[in-house]
């Protein structure tokens, strides 16, 4: 058995996706490391020791992420190459959401927008806000240095001691805006604001960038659909953000399953499609 590996080599975050040279996926898993070398390594043990592979049954890997360019030779001998991140952001996106195209946003240390389709993959833009900016945030806010300590911080949380809403300074009625909108993210900040309001702040914040983002980059598109993936869709409080702007907006936000191996998925599907494979990712 031939397999095709796809490696995301993310700053301490490793995603990889094996698939047989037939298309058939075989798993996937991530590796957390202090540098994208030694992730990424650990990553490829860990995979052929849990899946009780050989790594002479490895035909290809492909790398991609931000440190995918250490590697300067092949892995273990076997042959490895590098494909575009913005490319096997659209390939992942679109396989793993099972659309023929959409608007691809990528939710990382920053975030990425990639529109794929039928006209081919092309990154339209990025922004500063993401993964980076809610562990930096709420690092110096909270003490929080983890996503799963965010997130539980957030939990008990509340909005309305942090956040301005349209209630908040209008008592008339605007069609288009419900009163819980938000009018100012931290436009309030009360004195008594705990250290888990600041946590579901700082989500909020930074939900609501990326959404709206993904909101006007829809409206000069005839593409209503907007996949996400990355580690951010692990937290949950991003559902409900993106539950809202639909109401709000008509755009169609999709969290896949498992979004956070969007890009290593999309990496290895870039050799498969190369190779004419069918169902590759299906």
């Amino acid at each position: 058995m031939n397999i095709v590996i796809g490696i995301d080599v993310g700053g301490s975050t490793t995603k990889i996706v094996g698939y047989t040279e037939g298309g058939k996926l075989i798993s996937r898993l991530q590796v957390e490391a202090a540098d994208p070398l030694t992730s990424a390594y650990g990553a490829l043990g860990k995979f052929i020791n849990e899946n009780k592979l050989s790594l002479n049954q490895v035909c290809q890997i492909i790398l991609t992420g931000v440190g995918s360019s250490l590697f300067k030779k092949n892995i273990y001998g076997i042959p490895t190459r590098q494909v575009d991140e913005f490319k096997a952001i659209g390939l992942g996106g679109l396989a793993l959401s099972k659309k023929k195209e959409g608007l691809i946003i990528s939710m990382g240390t920053g975030t990425a927008f990639v529109r794929a389709g039928k006209e081919g993959i092309k990154h339209i833009g990025g922004s500063g806000v993401g993964g980076g900016t809610v562990l930096g945030l709420c690092g110096k806010m909270c003490g929080a240095s983890s996503f799963s300590t965010v997130t539980a911080l957030a939990r008990e949380g509340s909005l309305h001691k942090v956040d301005l809403n349209i209630e908040d300074i209008s008592t008339g009625v605007i069609p288009t805006l419900p009163a819980d909108t938000t009018a100012s993210n931290f436009g309030k900040m009360q004195d008594d604001a705990t250290s888990a309001d600041f946590a579901l702040g700082v989500l909020n914040l930074t939900f609501q960038t990326i959404g709206m983002m993904a909101v006007f980059a829809c409206r000069n598109d005839r593409i209503k659909d907007a996949i996400i993936t990355g580690t951010l869709t692990q937290v949950p409080f991003a559902k409900k953000v993106f539950q809202d702007l639909h109401k709000m907006h008509g755009i169609n936000f999709i969290i896949p399953q498992n979004a956070i191996y969007a890009t290593a998925t999309g990496a290895a599907l870039s050799y498969l499609y190369q190779k004419g494979t069918k169902n590759a990712g299906k």
